[in-house]
């Protein structure tokens, strides 16, 4: 994948313009052939007008001309290594052959206020994931060139090692003006040049009027810029934490509401962007030795850091450094962040209606990279992932190793989007099929042995142990006795949820509501199994919701059992943290599943209970105790996915049409599908030939 920036910006060492001896004249032709061809294509409103055709040629058949000179000649009079000469001039040639053969078109087109050679944007990659964007100050001012965004290059196996590209100068779509604590008006460039050490944006001064207005500002005051342009947001905006940890970094998984409430709000480009860098920072190489990011995998969050240029007292330079868990408190690896990427790609292009991002080049070769990457095989005989603790959500010890439902509901709906998404080609005919038939296998699985209610429980209390054969009943050998003193209190007569994990000889069934309200936002749940988890949630309103929405699981982790499952863990005591605390940010999760059943009353009610608090505690991560009635006792304050959570569900409750970018729908092939399975009665003895031939392509 190759972003390629204006030709002004192509340089030598340190982005030393004309380090390559008797190249000043090339280069400038090829910085005037540039921004006459952006002047051009600008007029035109059309996104591959005719009359380009003869300027794609010429320009391009120039610009690729004048890149082959600068090659030759830079063979033996550059100062920079050969390794790191050569693919900026391939770069250059090869956006010359794009310009040439027509795949540029006028809507990569974008104007950025800046000069000629005064703002140049380069990123470098070197041995450690980190992706560097400089600027560098120079003479010409008042002038405007033209950059490309979206350049998808010409090999798609591979990103170059050493150009990258432009961060992006094109999405700088959050025109908006911030006004600092003097009360100067600052364009969203001045800002930037005034931001922390994160890209955070200067405080926008004013009073706010409603809960609303106050969400608002604190999430704009969280967004994160790189190079001039909004990435994300941080984890968490608290001015008198001086603890910060790791909570002032871009999480995955942490702006997705973030990003929802964005599309949401009709501001796209913070979200494309955000794509569009975490998809660069995703790890492209397949490594062998065991303590790099494995091929596919998007890291768990990006910092921003804004370090000076060595030698230049006037240029800086943003680095973009990825954490793929080396850095993670308990090394924990980043399973979930492809599969939320993945469902925020779909909703983008749903709710903005741009649908060329989805089909670059580079963004089809990442989606396909994770997907392959969670479709490997493996030792595991279940068509759910394996994954080891901490790997989601909860990230610390919770015992939730094996195959935790959230992310088996993660991937269901992830898999679903990418099939929408994939480009029909024929290279992708056997993921396609792959993919088929672990959605078929999966959804039976979750809903055939995942489901816990009355009836199922009694069946459970019933089970013969130390079965073996094709007939077996109990397939993973459970013991009645497993079965908790609670639940059996607990379960309502009306109502069910799917347990959180099943393993051989192991069923954890502890309530996790981010994976069974995912499960119903993505059908993995089946209609009446959807409608039985909200009924469980209203049956155990006290319980599950109380003083403030929602708990992230129930019941806590305590005494014994807590030391041997958590290692004493003091973040995770009962009732605190991921141990059964109450985290604001699920009420968003709880109202698109709400929408979707029609029952938004449900979402209404949680909605009333946060708004009487949340905003007078300062907007914290999480809350303590079994009733969610004190803040937690690490809690950040200001969390922006709170604050972000918040939002999003009160913008769907208003228009609850929007839930839809979110929402996958099962359908009748795939329904179809299930359906037979169920009918031939699972339970009897297959012959090993016959299961090998049975496979279901939707």
């Amino acid at each position: 994948m190759t972003t390629m920036a204006d030709p002004c910006s192509v340089s030598g060492d340190r982005g030393k313009l004309g380090s390559v001896s008797g190249g000043k004249t090339e280069l400038l032709v090829l910085a005037a052939m540039w921004k006459i061809i952006g002047r051009l294509q600008s007029e035109s409103t059309a996104t591959r007008c005719s009359g380009h055709v003869g300027i794609n040629l010429f320009a391009g058949s120039v610009m690729w001309t004048i890149a082959s000179r600068l090659i030759v000649r830079s063979r033996g009079c550059c100062d920079l290594s050969r390794a790191k000469r050569v693919p900026i001039f391939r770069s250059i040639a090869s956006m010359g052959l794009q310009v040439f053969s027509g795949e540029m078109s006028c809507s990569l087109f974008h104007r950025c206020s800046s000069t000629v050679i005064s703002r140049s944007y380069l990123l470098f990659k070197g041995k450690s994931p980190r992706y560097r964007c400089s600027m560098y100050s120079r003479t010409l001012r008042n002038s405007s060139t033209r950059a490309i965004f979206g350049f998808n290059g010409l090999r798609i196996s591979e990103k170059p090692k050493s150009l990258q590209c432009n961060c992006l100068p094109a999405e700088r779509g959050f025109e908006r003006t911030f006004e600092d604590e003097k009360g100067r008006s600052l364009h969203a460039s001045t800002a930037q040049q005034l931001k922390n050490g994160n890209g955070g944006v200067p405080s926008i001064k004013g009073l706010t009027n409603s809960l609303e207005d106050e969400a608002w500002k604190l999430l704009q005051e969280s967004m994160v810029f790189y190079c001039g342009n909004p990435v994300g947001t941080i984890a968490a905006n608290d001015p008198n934490d001086s603890s910060i940890l790791n909570y002032d970094q871009v999480f995955i998984r942490d702006f997705i509401p973030s990003g929802i409430a964005f599309l949401l709000k009709g501001e796209f480009d913070i979200v494309r962007n955000f794509l569009l860098h975490t998809l660069q920072l995703q790890s492209w190489e397949k490594t062998m030795d065991c303590y790099s990011p494995g091929q596919g995998l998007m890291p768990a969050s990006f910092k921003v850091r804004t370090v000076p240029l060595d030698n230049d007292e006037n240029a800086t330079e943003d680095v973009l450094d990825p954490d793929f868990g080396e850095a993670a408190i308990g090394r924990v690896a980043p399973v979930d962040s492809g599969l939320w990427w993945i469902i925020l790609l779909r909703a983008y292009g749903k709710c903005s209606g741009d649908l060329s991002l989805v089909e670059r080049v580079d963004v089809q070769t990442g989606m396909k990279m994770i997907l392959k990457l969670c479709l490997a095989d493996g030792f595991d005989m279940f068509p759910t992932l394996l994954v080891t603790d901490g790997s989601c959500m909860i990230d610390r010890r919770m015992g939730i190793h094996g195959h935790p439902l959230e992310i088996q509901a993660l991937f269901y709906s992830a898999l679903l989007c990418a099939r929408e998404m994939l480009a029909p080609e024929e290279a992708s005919v056997d993921l396609l099929t792959a993919l088929n038939n672990r959605l078929l296998a999966l959804s039976f699985h979750i809903r055939e042995y995942y489901w816990i209610d009355v009836k199922k429980l009694n069946e459970i209390y019933r089970y013969k142990t130390e079965e073996y054969s094709y007939e077996a009943i109990n397939k993973f050998n459970i013991y009645p006795d497993q079965i908790p003193h609670w639940l059996v209190e607990w379960m309502p007569s009306k109502g069910g949820y799917l347990i959180g994990n099943l393993q051989p000889a192991h069923m954890d069934f502890r309530f996790f509501s981010l994976g069974n309200l995912w499960s119903i936002v993505s059908s993995l749940a089946t209609t009446d199994q959807s409608h039985a988890i909200l009924d469980l949630i209203e049956a155990k309103w006290d319980d599950l919701v109380a003083n403030m929405p929602l708990k992230i699981c129930y019941p806590a982790l305590e005494g014994q059992e807590w030391r041997i499952i958590t290692g004493g863990d003091p973040k995770n005591t009962p009732w605190s943290y991921h141990n059964a605390g109450s985290w604001p940010t699920l009420l968003w999760q709880l109202t698109v599943a709400c929408i979707k059943m029609k029952r938004p009353e449900i979402a209404e009610n949680a909605m009333k209970i946060a708004e009487k608090r949340i905003c007078r505690d300062k907007w914290p991560e999480y809350y303590d105790t079994k009733r969610g009635s004190f803040i937690g006792k690490q809690a950040r304050l200001f969390q922006t996915w709170s604050i972000a959570g918040y939002l999003v569900a009160k913008l769907l409750i208003a228009n609850p049409n929007a839930a839809k970018m979110l929402i996958t729908i099962e359908d009748t092939e795939l329904l179809s599908a299930f359906s037979s399975i169920l009918s031939s009665n699972p339970r009897r003895k297959r012959s090993r030939k016959a299961a090998q031939k049975q496979s279901y392509i939707v």
